[in-house]
Parts: C-alpha cells; structure tokens; sequence
C-alpha cells in the first residue's frame, strides 16, 4: 500500500513538473517607476517589457562568468555595486588573463534615460552594449556564440530562458534582453539632492551644500545638465594626452577629426563612489578633478570652446571655498539605497 502512494505521490509530481513547464512563460510585470525630476524614458519598453523573470535572468547573467571565455569575469567583476558599479581602484578596467582595459568603466545607473553608452558613444542602443565587452579580448574575450552554447547546456538557464520569454529561446537577443531588464532597472534617484529637489521629508541642504549647487549651477551645469548631471555629449575637457594609451575618444568612432580627444560627458550620480575619475581613471580623488579644472587643462587642438575663459587660457576659475562647497554638493548626490539595493545584489 505504502508504495502505491509513494508511485501516486510521484506521479503527481511529474504532473505538476510537466505542467508548469508546459505553463512556461507567465508575464509577472515589473514597474520601473520614473523619478519626477528625471527627463523622459530613453529606453523603448515596448519592445522589451519589464517582467519579474527576465529581470531575473539578466541579474543571473550579469554574475555569471560563463559569459566570458574563462568562465571567470562576468560583468559585474568590473561593475561592483558599492561604487556605483564601477571597478573600484582600478584607473582601468581588467580582463581575462590579466588583460587590462583602455579606459575606466563607467557606471551603470540611469541607463533607461540614456540614448548612447560608453566613453566614445561606440553602442546605441543598451541591447547591443553588452556585445562590446563580451566580445573584447581585453575584458570578456568570448563570442556570442560560445555564450549562448554554454546557456543552452545549463537546466537552469533553460528553465529561467523558458519563464522570461515568450518564445523560451536561449539565443543572443534573449539573452541581451534579459541584460537590458536587469539593467534598465537600475534607477539612482534617491540622494539626499533627489530628496531636497523633490521636497521630501523634509530633506534640506545645509549652507555650504547650498553654496556649492549655486557654483555647481553657474560653472558646471553647461555639460552636467539635468538631474542626469549629464548632457550626453562628447567634449574634450583640456586633459593632456596620456603618450601610453593616445585614446583618441569617439574620434575612434567615425573618424571625425572634430572628434578627436572628445569623451562622454559622464553623470556625476554617486561620483563620491565612482572613483578614480575621466576616461583613464588619472584622478583619485575630487580635489584632484576641480585642481585639473582650475588650472590643469591643455589646449590638445580640440579643447570645447565652453571652456575658454576670457584670457584665452582654458578652464574653470575655482576658488578654495568653491571647491570645498562643491564637493560638498557632490557628495549630496550618493544614493545609498541605490548602493546597497538587494535586488541588484548578487546575494
């Protein structure tokens, strides 16, 4: 009698198993909500609806060393949440067997407001930026094919594959999708700054914070625009040419020489976090990035015409209070919840 009902009990079991496979994908939506104080939604969730699964999936596949060639660097190793997801410490990313990169990472937040990613503007649309450093022999070294070969051979991808997507197929554009999720919903905007413009709780910036937005308003605002704190444009900000690297910007891009030693203009959300600083990681520290402004920049040929003052030098004139309330404002703008956010932690 007893294993009459342990064979019942089984069968019951491999029912339901098969049900809920054959049940596979049930959308769970996910809402990403807007802060007031942000501009409009870059990213087209139409084309790629949020769903509890798939952001799922992309946070398993950010993690996940099997997107490299040695199966040891995912992206998170060069995206640590505590920093922004920067590479904390590092002037430059690093890679598989060592490799070390030819820039600094940048951060991953806000990226749904974002129409164009990297320093050099090389990925336009966040779908396509994984490809980038998946495929790079500096970073990730592997092909998108030996990616999705070795998903296809893990139960568990299948199954998370099958629950986050219609059509359950473990191939690149689902896999690039489920990334986007994971990563689309990665919004900083709950600083204390976010707090005080959105007048909530209370929040209020003390007088030297103040001071600093005000000199944050009138000489920094122009490039670090929005509450994005970024215009999304390339601009070449004076930095002498680093002779080992010679990164020439986004003129790598098209080759335009307009764009010659021009970089993404990068948010300045949780800088307190994301050091060291510009596309090389040369500053380690805030001080060091207004210093360079005050009196650092050289006129490399292409230096933005915005920051020619008018003794015909480049920079921007920065006192010693300035500076001081301007770290002070910056440093209004960490999110610790974002920093310390469960859901996109890999534990």
């Amino acid at each position: 009698m007893k294993k009459i009902i342990v064979m019942m009990l089984l069968q019951v079991f491999v029912l339901s198993c098969s049900n809920d496979q054959e049940v596979g994908y049930v959308p769970l939506p996910l809402t990403l909500e807007a802060p007031s104080n942000f501009p409009e939604l870059a990213y087209n969730l139409d084309n790629n609806p949020l769903t509890e699964a798939g952001f799922e999936l992309g946070k398993s596949l950010f993690y996940d060393g099997k997107l490299s060639v040695n199966d040891a660097i995912p992206c998170a190793f060069c995206h640590e949440q505590a920093f922004a997801f920067t590479h904390h410490g590092h002037n430059l990313s690093h890679g598989v067997d060592g490799a070390i990169g030819l820039r600094n990472s940048l951060p991953i937040q806000n990226l749904a407001f974002l129409n164009e990613f990297m320093w050099d503007g090389a990925a336009t649309h966040l779908d396509m930026q994984p490809i980038i450093p998946i495929t790079s022999h500096l970073e990730m070294g592997e092909t998108m094919g030996n990616v999705v070969e070795k998903l296809k051979a893990d139960p568990n991808y299948q199954q998370q594959f099958e629950r986050a997507f219609e059509d359950g197929a473990v191939n690149a554009a689902n896999m690039l999708k489920a990334l986007s999720q994971f990563m689309v919903m990665m919004v900083s905007s709950n600083s204390k700054y976010d707090k005080y413009v959105r007048n909530e709780e209370g929040v209020t910036l003390s007088a030297m914070e103040l001071d600093g937005l005000q000199t944050f308003e009138n000489k920094c605002a122009s490039c670090h625009a929005t509450d994005l704190f970024t215009d999304q444009s390339y601009r070449d900000n004076g930095l002498p040419v680093n002779p080992q690297l010679n990164d020439k910007g986004r003129f790598d891009i098209f080759e335009d020489p307009n764009d010659l030693y021009k970089f993404r203009v990068p948010s300045l959300r949780n800088v307190e976090t994301s050091y060291p600083y510009m596309h090389d990681g040369r500053f380690q520290t805030l001080e060091a990035v207004l210093d360079f402004y005050d009196h650092g920049m050289v006129d490399n040929g292409n230096v933005d015409p915005l920051l020619l003052r008018e003794d015909q030098t480049y920079g921007i004139s920065l006192d010693a209070y300035e500076k001081e309330s301007l770290i002070a404002f910056l440093k209004t703008l960490t999110d610790n919840e974002f920093l310390t956010d469960d859901r996109f932690s890999e534990y």
